[in-house]
């Protein structure tokens, strides 16, 4: 495995947040049928002109792969435009206001909900099949009981972990239980680490890290008619999370940017995070000299409470516009795009993780058994809910999470405060 390509990747999957519920792929928002489709289309004699709009790395890198799409399909043309993350929002509401949108785009997750509303997104066919994603990516594409679109990569997150330090700790391996995990972290400080674990203390984002936590102790974000964040599962997991801020084990107060070289010192020997940072510990740490630094740590899944351990998912997803005046070339672009093969391509040329699940057997992904560990968590990972009103709700949440870990303040309160403003923004839909 290239690491040094996993750093390409984060920038697109680092910048997103996925939406969906962890359900069985291919059910509605209530479990009980199957996610609404849109007419099949035909793609064996598929013709026609696509602009494509692709964020990062991606929108750099899509077109010496679409290069191989066009040679199976010469009657297609494509055209890539790479659009800046910053401006990329603003940019698809205006084109979706003005009817000026592309036919096939690389769409944030979270908009997914928004899109759809604004009715500009085309339903996925029913000849694409469902099952053939993980789980959680594919429940980030269906809105209020029908499927928009298909998850392209994904990503998850999992515990880094200094093993070498772990077992002078006393743990020859990390527990897979909440309690044990907290013991582990207050071990490793005990044994002379600075902070026993890294965490986010309500910065933007925090959610990410919180709810993995919460899902793990089978906590729900919402239900079929919206947020439930103060059910006793939420409220125990927030507890939960602040008692290591209000314990000591971690900083409310980290400094920033400096993850991989506490890391690497052991001074902080875990924190949670995605595949990417792989590459950058270990190249920090050969910068500082610390040769075989790959062997000196490992990956963990979320320690589980009341329920199956699970992370949150990230990634992205692929859609195609109603406006398309080439239907069935969108959808067939779109399709190759997560063929197994085209997706351990698309990894080879950017480390973007595959999102259909069989891509995973390849030599490429098995071979690094870190990277196969990530592989194995995304099976059981989920993201928040694909009300369109998620981002403010989050930001709600965040701002909760960090008087948590700063002032102390009680999951029940914290958790009644975001359930109030969240029943105050509504769900958008």
């Amino acid at each position: 495995m290239r690491r040094s390509h996993l750093l390409v990747a984060f920038s697109a999957s680092a910048a997103l947040a996925l939406t969906g519920c962890g359900r069985d792929a291919g059910e509605t928002d209530d479990g009980d049928a199957p996610a609404q489709t849109g007419e099949a289309v035909s793609t064996e004699d598929a013709s026609g002109e696509l602009d494509v709009w692709a964020m990062g790395a991606e929108g750099e890198a899509l077109p010496d792969l679409v290069a191989e799409f066009t040679d199976q399909y010469p009657d297609i043309t494509v055209n890539v435009t790479p659009v800046p993350w910053d401006s990329a929002h603003d940019k698809f509401v205006n084109s979706i206001t003005a009817g000026t949108t592309p036919d096939v785009a690389m769409v944030g997750t979270t908009w997914m909900g928004e899109f759809a509303g604004m009715d500009a997104l085309d339903p996925t066919p029913s000849s694409i099949d469902a099952a053939k994603f993980f789980e959680g990516a594919h429940e980030t594409t269906v809105v209020d009981g029908t499927s928009y679109g298909v998850p392209w990569y994904v990503e998850t997150r999992m515990v880094y972990y200094r093993s070498d330090l772990a077992q002078e700790a006393g743990f020859d391996e990390v527990p897979t239980d909440q309690a044990g995990f907290k013991e582990m972290a207050a071990g490793m400080q005990e044994a002379g680490a600075e902070w026993g674990i890294s965490l986010q203390p309500g910065q933007t984002g925090s959610w990410q890290s919180v709810l993995p936590f919460a899902w793990s102790n089978g906590a729900e974000t919402a239900g079929e008619d919206g947020y439930t964040f103060n059910t006793p599962e939420m409220v125990e997991s927030v507890d939960y999370y602040g008692s290591f801020f209000a314990d000591e084990i971690a900083n409310a107060n980290p400094p920033e940017g400096q993850t991989e070289s506490d890391f690497t010192s052991g001074n902080v020997p875990m924190f949670i995070s995605g595949p990417w940072m792989m590459s950058i510990v270990e190249d920090f740490a050969a910068n500082e000299g610390e040769d075989g630094f790959g062997e000196m740590y490992d990956v963990a899944p979320i320690p589980a409470g009341g329920g199956e351990s699970s992370s949150f998912i990230g990634g992205s997803n692929l859609a195609v516009f109603q406006d398309t005046e080439s239907r069935d070339a969108a959808w067939a672009l779109v399709d190759w795009l997560t063929q197994p093969e085209t997706q351990v391509k698309w990894y080879d040329m950017t480390s973007a993780l595959p999102s259909v699940q069989s891509a995973w057997e390849d030599d490429a992904l098995t071979a690094d058994d870190k990277l196969a560990k990530f592989g194995v968590a995304l099976e059981t990972a989920q993201a928040p809910p694909s009300f369109p009103s998620w981002e403010q709700v989050a930001e709600a949440f965040d701002g909760e999470i960090e008087k948590v870990a700063k002032q102390g303040l009680s999951g029940q309160e914290a958790m009644d405060a975001t359930q109030a403003q969240a029943e105050s923004i509504g769900t958008g839909q």
